[in-house]
């Protein structure tokens, strides 16, 4: 995704607020967060390696990952089944046919087997994160790149109000930089660290970045590798390069059998985090009420 590209998602989705405000009001949403069962808690065990498994029909770099959503109910418990920690779903309706109904589904669907869904999207706005709440889930992406310091703070404010974890995103080094000043203002509480590793001028994945980027982020905060991880040898690279979770989707909506490819990619990690620097993680450390236990 170009920085073009991130703009125009992020214009795309402030519209999107306005027109949902239109219909539903701002307290209104909120109302309806806040009277949702409570979601289940992202669960990292300490001195562990986990998986966030994605739901998207349709990626701008791969493009088509499946035809439709209809079983999108038994995808998300198989992932379940295959030991996720959360399943991220893309809400996005242009350019990844996503949808908050996928997003409801499936949080209903894992409710019971006390998985947490994540919104993720071109999230802009604080509505956006009541809404994923009202659509029952328990997490939100946030993507530092297309928000300013006040915004990113006033999402974070409204996650934790509704206790959600925030996974925040960051591509390079200066959004790194951005999460340490982030931390130290806020806290840790209910926040993820993440390491998008695809190139914003190519679009192209460049899994190097993953390891390049590991040492940089936030010790305070688990860490989250997100592209790139496609077989066993990636995730062992990521266990040993000291990320505590790793976000997949592609890899996964194409697998023939997902239930093995997420096994396989969870047993590789731990195997990587054994024998690397994955050893000094702060898993578990981040855990409070807002969505991390």
């Amino acid at each position: 995704m170009s920085a073009d590209f991130l703009a125009q998602m992020a214009a795309s989705s402030r519209a999107r607020v306005q027109a949902a405000r239109a219909v539903c009001p701002a307290e209104q949403m909120l109302h309806r967060a806040r009277a949702q069962s409570p979601a289940p808690p992202l669960r990292l065990a300490p001195g562990g390696f986990g998986l966030i498994a994605e739901v998207k029909l349709r990626s701008p770099a791969a493009g088509s990952l499946a035809e439709s959503a209809g079983d999108l109910g038994a995808r998300v418990a198989t992932y379940a089944s295959a030991g996720a920690a959360a399943v991220s779903v893309l809400t996005e309706p242009e350019r990844f046919e996503g949808s908050l109904e996928h997003l409801r589904a499936a949080s209903a669907r894992l409710a019971p087997l006390g998985v947490p869904t994540m919104r993720k999207d071109f999230l802009v706005d604080p509505y956006q994160v009541a809404e994923a709440r009202a659509a029952g889930a328990g997490g939100v992406l946030l993507i530092v790149r297309i928000l300013e310091d006040a915004e990113l703070e006033a999402m974070i404010e409204r996650a934790r109000d509704l206790a959600l974890f925030a996974l925040l995103e960051a591509f390079d080094e200066r959004d790194i930089e951005r999460l340490h000043a982030l931390s130290a203002r806020v806290g840790t509480r209910g926040l993820l660290a993440g390491v998008n590793c695809r190139d914003l001028s190519t679009l192209a994945v460049v899994p190097e970045r993953l390891e390049s980027l590991a040492p940089l982020l936030p010790r305070t905060l688990p860490r989250v590798a997100e592209s790139g991880v496609t077989s066993a040898e990636d995730a062992r690279r990521m266990g040993r390069a000291g990320y505590d979770l790793v976000l997949v989707g592609s890899a996964l909506m194409r697998a023939c059998d997902p239930l093995a490819l997420a096994a396989t990619l969870l047993d590789a990690g731990r195997e990587g985090r054994r024998h690397g620097l994955g050893q000094d993680s702060l898993i578990g450390e981040a855990a409070g009420p807002d969505g991390v236990q």
